[in-house]
């Protein structure tokens, strides 16, 4: 832990220091805290719950710990806020073909965080997934069933991959699957690289519905890697503007395209 040796910190100081501790250890102590930044137990307290009250910590015996759901690292993060207003209204929608009992994979990336965020508490279904983000964001969901899969960390996508984790999941029997990519096109679904190829073939396979979640960028983007022809999906849901050529496609295979930018426009007329 750092020590100020001797230095007064600011409130704010303080605070960038505690939050640091935090989302280096997962925890921290009162005590550790105290001595650490060389103020009393009744300062840090007052700061924990200051920054508690803003959700950035959650309060414990003894001490804090990240919150729930807690993004844990810079990269994670910042994918998060690119687009965060439309990956919000594609999670709501998503979330909006369920039943309570459904049970669903939610994928890796931060459009499908978003549909682990959206779950209502009382949602008593089953959730499955590789991705550390959503298994911490179910861990406020205490009616439902959370299954997650091991298997080797990749920790640039913060998921799970690997033999282990693609066996397991060929041997599930999947409602939904709510999948993450980082390309679409007329032609298929795309990704980046090839890493979470088996793990993301695998839920295909094993569920009746394969919704893709895509905001407006990766109807514009490229990526190298075809994980699948479109006609194993069962519907998109995106942002827009879609392309013509993609529309047009979707329609002669039965691919439902939900655009929750034209939902909300026609909502406001």
């Amino acid at each position: 832990m750092t020590h100020t040796h001797g230095v007064r910190l600011s409130g704010e100081e303080r605070a960038e220091a505690i939050l640091a501790e935090v989302q280096r250890f997962g925890f921290a102590s009162i005590t550790a805290l105290s001595e650490s930044l060389a103020v009393s137990d009744m300062t840090i307290r007052r700061d924990v719950r200051r920054l508690a009250g803003d959700g950035e910590l959650r309060l414990v015996h003894g001490g804090v710990s990240l919150p729930h759901g807690t993004l844990r690292t810079a990269t994670f993060a910042g994918r998060a806020d690119q687009e965060a207003s439309a990956k919000q209204l594609i999670a709501e929608a998503a979330v909006r073909l369920l039943t309570s009992i459904t049970t669903i994979v939610v994928d890796s990336g931060t459009t499908c965080y978003g549909v682990a965020s959206a779950l209502p508490r009382d949602f008593r279904g089953t959730v499955i997934t590789h991705s550390i983000p959503v298994l911490q964001q179910m861990l406020g969901h205490q009616q439902a069933v959370v299954l997650g899969l091991g298997g080797e960390l990749l920790s640039e996508g913060q998921v799970l991959i690997g033999p282990r984790t693609t066996a397991a999941a060929l041997e599930l029997s999947v409602d939904v699957f709510f999948l993450g990519a980082n390309s679409v096109d007329a032609r298929g679904v795309y990704l980046r690289g090839d890493r979470e190829y088996p793990i993301k073939s695998a839920f295909i396979e094993r569920a009746s519905r394969v919704v893709l979640l895509a905001d407006g960028s990766k109807l514009t983007h490229t990526a190298p890697v075809k994980l699948a022809n479109l006609d194993v999906l069962s519907a998109i849901i995106t942002n827009g503007p879609v392309p013509p050529e993609l529309a047009d496609r979707c329609a002669s295979l039965g691919v439902e395209i939900i655009n929750v930018q034209q939902s909300t426009a026609r909502n406001q007329d």
